[in-house]
């Protein structure tokens, strides 16, 4: 007799990956065999997206040819540029994501190539416009105008610099650019597997960053870190513990803590914790760190949960001025180095992913005509 089917594929090996690996015991999470405790805060996101896509981390002369590749990949195509205003002013930030990356694969040079070459150029320029395409969209929706993104500046810099309208100290990049690097990929999640299915049928790398995207806008995947925000600014500040006491009482889910994986901190948690109270401190205000503090220590004392990535992520992106709808788009701008390394990976050794499943449904039904019906 075969085995039940495992619900939610827990547990099942789905790919072979050279590209990120996880220690869910330990709480350790590895880029190609890099600790991401040693790469966070050490390592430009530019050199991770390089390792992620190509294999290594680059020398000197290798980062400096792959960022001028990305400036390069920067420019949006035409038909980008004439539907941006339309989408933003019907539909939401990851909807409207979707669309225009589906919109990007027709402006794109290499659309009709799978070859590794034509890869690694799509993976280059979906990478570089992402952030870009969110910070047009924002500006779209909200009528501001935004400056030109600087090839001086790194993706990071450039970011903060077209959404929040104000050159960003040196420190906020480099916490902004930690958080890209700490987001860039985590093996077999649910966006990521999404992808590499779609590229599995020889699909191309558009659609199956299309693919990633409209999963990442579920709830239950990507949102998490917006829900965290939204949860501490309805929250009294003198009154968390008791807050989270009632809605944990009331079965309610606390957005930010547990992880299908982790069985120990989340090892990005760990970095994302000091940088969001070094920027609450920082900016004068430091409320909604305090208040995430405790509710962390409230959340452990009652579910033994840890803080997982999302948690964190909030209060540090709220600290750099990035809007609260925006964040989970900012996740995106990071995932887009490992979803497309992922879709490369795929089809370089590729077969087709065919899950079997298990049949619930009636057996032996017989037709009768519709009028006995």
């Amino acid at each position: 007799m075969a085995d039940k089917p495992t619900k939610g594929l827990a547990d099942v090996v789905a790919a072979s990956t050279a590209l990120s690996d996880i220690d869910g015991k330990a709480g350790r999470l590895f880029y190609r065999g890099y600790d991401i405790h040693d790469l966070a805060g050490r390592t430009t996101f530019e050199e991770i997206a390089h390792l992620l896509q190509h294999g290594s981390l680059p020398t000197r002369g290798q980062l400096a040819a792959y960022r001028a590749e990305l400036v390069r990949g920067r420019g949006l195509g035409g038909l980008v540029e004439s539907n941006i205003p339309e989408i933003a002013g019907k539909q939401a930030p990851m909807e409207a994501l979707r669309s225009l990356v589906s919109l990007a694969g027709a402006d794109d040079p290499d659309k009709d190539s799978n070859a590794a070459d034509a890869n690694l150029r799509k993976a280059a320029r979906l990478t570089a416009q992402q952030p870009i395409l969110v910070a047009r969209y924002h500006a779209a929706r909200t009528g501001a105008s935004i400056p030109d993104p600087d090839p001086e500046l790194s993706i990071a810099a450039n970011f903060l610099l077209q959404i929040t309208g104000r050159m960003p100290s040196q420190r906020e990049v480099e916490i902004f650019d930690t958080c890209l690097v700490l987001h860039a990929d985590h093996t077999m999640n649910a966006s990521t597997f999404a992808a590499r299915v779609c590229a599995a049928t020889l699909s191309d790398m558009h659609s199956a960053i299309v693919a990633a995207i409209g999963t990442l806008k579920g709830p239950l995947h990507g949102g998490a870190n917006e829900q965290v925000m939204r949860t501490l600014e309805a929250i009294d500040p003198a009154g968390v513990a008791q807050a989270v006491r009632d809605r944990l009482a009331a079965g309610e889910k606390i957005m930010g803590f547990g992880h299908r994986v982790y069985k120990t901190e989340d090892p990005r948690a760990t970095h994302l914790r000091k940088m969001s109270r070094e920027l609450g401190e920082a900016s004068g205000d430091d409320t909604f760190y305090r208040m995430s503090k405790e509710m962390e220590e409230v959340v452990f004392a009652e579910k033994g949960l840890y803080p997982n990535v999302d948690f964190y992520a909030a209060t540090v992106y709220h600290y750099l001025g990035i809007p609260t709808d925006l964040f989970t788009p900012v996740f995106s701008v990071s995932r887009m180095s490992g979803w497309t390394a992922h879709v490369i990976e795929q089809h370089a050794d590729n077969r087709l992913i065919r899950p079997d499943s298990e049949y619930i449904g009636e057996r032996d039904q017989k037709w009768t005509p519709i009028d006995e019906r």
